[in-house]
């Protein structure tokens, strides 16, 4: 984690806001330092007072792992790292009754906290009587049918907590959306302070849309995506620019990488090796060595991913993307294609165009995907079916009056 003199704007602005004590959401780009505006306020009331306790929520695994190695770094000289760990299903259980009763920050995310934290809660009773924050990161990702349940499983929560006594202040970061505090407030039933100008710093980006050639001179068929993606990935690699390509399924990013290596065995043979795959289902040990391959100074030039890494995981400074397919939304587009670039590097994003009708018409309007404004993020945690689903379990949690 970089650590600046100063700081940008919004996350001054954030930071503030923490500290009055008001619950807050900051809604900017890819690597604008959002990291930094939740665990300041973070760490500063934890060295004020060490009986404090926060809770860290991440949508996946591999980004509370890299969160945690980010957090080790900007607190390495003021608290002992043992005070903070992940808990999840990586997580030794040697490590979990030590991280119950010490840890001061908790790395975890919503599964993890749903099935094992607060069905026992009466094994976090200091934790809970003593959780000052909630911070959830990247919580553009809790929309939809997954959204309505993380927000039941936080209203859950909020029980809990009012039951030893607390009332935790909540930190949300999120990728563009269009309504940021709406989102919040339907997520976790708070009123936030809302701060969307991003002051980062930002590159010149060339955005190429590519549509793969006609196979047939009726000209009804294009060439695979899978395989023009894997060309175009072999040449970048090839020519030394530091690539990830985006796909939207765990098979097509090892085909990709398969089809790349052989193109690269022949053309480069020298950085055949250089290239990975990067999907869930991996070992943790495998998921953290490629991670660190792709930092500066690691070994790796390329890798093809689902989106896993779509995520704010650091995976330092890539000089291109190529998203296979349009990726459902326009701020998954942005998310995907800002992991080259960031900062002020000179960037390369190329959206491939599968051979479906969503793809074909922005590839014939690109306008309309260029210039289209982000998305709103939809929940609703009062859906009959689902609430159904929760109402026991926090029934088992405390009894319902």
């Amino acid at each position: 984690m970089c650590i600046r003199d100063r700081l940008y704007s919004h996350q001054a602005q954030a930071i503030n806001a923490a500290r009055a004590g008001q619950h807050v959401i900051l809604s900017t780009g890819t690597a604008s330092g959002k990291t930094l505006a939740y665990n300041v306020p973070v760490l500063e009331a934890l060295l004020a007072n060490p009986r404090a306790r926060a809770l860290y929520l991440f949508p996946t695994k591999a980004l509370a792992h890299d969160q945690l190695r980010g957090l080790r770094e900007l607190a390495r000289d003021g608290l002992d790292e043992k005070r903070f760990g992940t808990y999840d299903g990586d997580t030794p259980r040697g490590a979990r009754g030590r991280l119950r009763r010490e840890a001061s920050i908790l790395l975890t995310n919503p599964d993890m906290l749903h099935l094992g934290i607060l069905p026992n809660h009466t094994l976090w009773v200091d934790f809970f009587a003593n959780l000052r924050f909630v911070v959830l990161d990247e919580a553009h990702v809790y929309r939809g049918v997954f959204g309505s349940h993380v927000g039941c499983v936080l209203r859950r929560l909020w029980r809990v907590c009012a039951h030893y006594g607390a009332a935790p202040q909540i930190i949300a970061c999120s990728a563009t959306i269009a309504n940021p505090g709406e989102h919040l407030r339907r997520l976790a039933g708070v009123e936030p302070v809302i701060i969307e100008d991003d002051a980062s710093p930002t590159g010149v980006r060339d955005f190429v849309l590519w549509n793969p050639p006609f196979v047939d001179r009726a000209r009804t068929a294009r060439r695979s995506a899978n395989i023009e993606a894997a060309r175009l990935f072999a040449q970048l690699v090839q020519s030394g620019i530091r690539t990830i390509a985006f796909t939207r399924a765990r098979r097509v990013a090892e085909l990709i990488l398969v089809y790349a290596r052989r193109i690269l065995e022949s053309d480069a043979p020298e950085v055949a090796d250089r290239v990975r795959a990067y999907r869930a289902g991996y070992r943790p040990e495998q998921r953290r060595e490629i991670e660190r391959g792709l930092r500066p100074g690691g070994e790796l030039l390329g890798v093809t991913a689902t989106s896993a890494l779509e995520l704010g995981i650091d995976i330092g400074d890539l000089d291109a993307s190529v998203l296979v397919g349009f990726p459902g939304t326009i701020a998954s587009v942005w998310q995907q294609a800002g992991r080259a670039g960031r900062g002020t590097r000179h960037a390369l994003s190329v959206l491939i165009a599968l051979d479906n009708p969503l793809d074909q018409y922005y590839m014939r309007h690109p306008g309309e995907l260029l210039g289209r404004p982000h998305e709103h993020a939809l929940i609703d945690p009062g859906n009959p079916y689902i609430l159904e689903l929760h109402l026991p379990c926090a029934a088992h949690e405390i009894p319902l009056s």
